[in-house]
């Protein structure tokens, strides 16, 4: 095991990059919550949904897989996902959408608030299982329901006619919007949003990238809390602000030769799949016990969305990770193991996301292959925390660590 770095952590510093995404990540729900007592529209919106289409109209928006993810990683997930299998939802179907559909019933819960919704933003570039947990929603709750589709592309590319298909449909978006809410769209706001956005978006990747330092300057799993701003607030100026500090910092981490990852860095993997919310420590420190670094994972870099205008922002929200081909996807995973030195994969073989974990074992398979390195699974949940065993994640992780390290 490697042995614990024994420091007293400071206080946190208040203008640190980690003291201003929290404080962006929490006031997504807060700013919300005070436009509804304003009397405004609020919206639920699907992580993947264009964010800069309710950013440049002015709209208050939240994301029900973020609190979703809240309310797992605080304890609350099996409590929720009972409420929503004592309605008859299967306990096969997403625990995200589980969680969601009992709070829309209950209307409260203690780990992560946000107020009711007053229409949908609903986009299946995520999975198909996004459309009926939103439709549900929109019966349950008597409300409109704004969908776009983005088909699976089996090429490489993004052809043309898959571009006009989706520009089509976010325009239909706006004008929908702009009939429901009143608010008017400006193409003026919109470039402005889109400028802030790419920015956000570049210093979100810069920083992701520092990993390919040895050690890297930041515990991987920091990465699964900085991006909730990324789907949530990448259009606003402070967050191109906030993750231009975080960039700054592991840049001056890797100056002075210190991290965020506080153990000695024996071994670097790449995590693949959504992180196991309920047992985020657990799976944290089964990693860090051994000196194992999670070092990058495509669920951080997929929210980095750089794009030059609007046909090109269809064509990148065509271009997220559950809507490409096996062999898009398979690559971009390669290219992070090699930038980033990687000696291991770990696959979270996720019940919740079938989608996501359905072709898995395949690609894991090419990617081992390919950047020849062991690769290992463990069995879990996103949110749900009955399908996790801590006994068969320390065996998998530790069969992990020795081969990584015969190969030494």
């Amino acid at each position: 095991m490697a042995e614990e770095v024994k420091k007293k952590r400071p206080p946190l510093d208040p203008n640190s990059a980690k003291a201003r995404l929290g404080k962006i990540a929490a006031e997504a729900y807060s700013s919300a919550q005070a436009a509804k007592e304003r009397g405004e529209m609020v919206g639920w919106c699907s992580s993947n949904f264009p964010v800069e289409i309710p950013e440049t109209l002015g709209l208050a928006v939240v994301y029900p897989e973020n609190q979703a993810a809240g309310i797992a990683a605080r304890g609350a997930g099996e409590r929720m996902c009972n409420i929503s299998e004592a309605d008859g939802y299967s306990n096969d179907i997403c625990a995200y959408a589980r969680i969601s559909l009992a709070y829309a019933k209950v209307k409260s819960a203690p780990e992560q608030d946000m107020p009711q919704p007053d229409f949908l933003l609903c986009c299946n570039n995520i999975c198909n299982c996004m459309i009926k947990w939103y439709e549900n929603l929109a019966k349950e709750l008597n409300i409109p329901m704004i969908m776009i589709d983005i088909p699976f592309n089996p090429d490489y590319e993004v052809s043309d006619a898959e571009v006009a298909y989706v520009r089509d449909q976010f325009r239909a978006a706006i004008k929908q919007l702009e009939e429901l809410t009143g608010k008017k769209w400006s193409e003026e706001k919109y470039n402005e949003v889109r400028e802030i956005s790419g920015r956000t978006s570049r210093a979100w990747l810069k920083a992701t990238a520092c990993a390919h330092y040895e050690p890297s300057p930041f515990n991987g799993f920091d990465l699964l809390n900085h991006m909730a701003v990324m789907v949530t607030a990448r259009g606003k100026l402070e967050a191109a602000e906030a993750m231009e500090k975080l960039y700054q910092e592991y840049e001056e981490n890797h100056e002075k030769g210190v991290s965020t990852f506080r153990t000695e860095e024996k071994y670097r993997i790449m995590f693949e799949g959504i992180a196991c919310w309920p047992w985020l420590r657990v799976t944290s420190t089964g990693l860090k016990s051994r000196g194992i670094n999670m070092v990058t994972t495509i669920y951080a870099d997929a929210f980095g969305f750089i794009y030059d205008d609007f046909d090109d922002m269809c064509r990148a929200y065509c271009k997220v990770p559950n809507a490409i081909n096996l062999e898009y996807a398979r690559d971009k995973r390669v290219t992070l193991c090699k930038n980033n030195k990687v000696e291991g994969l770990l696959v979270h073989t996720n019940r919740s996301c079938k989608l996501w974990s359905g072709f898995m074992y395949e690609m894991s398979r090419q990617i081992g292959e390919e950047c020849d390195i062991p690769v290992a699974s463990f069995d879990g949940d996103q949110a749900d925390p009955r399908n996790f065993s801590e006994a068969q994640y320390d065996t998998r992780v530790q069969g992990l660590m020795e081969i990584m390290e015969a190969r030494k």
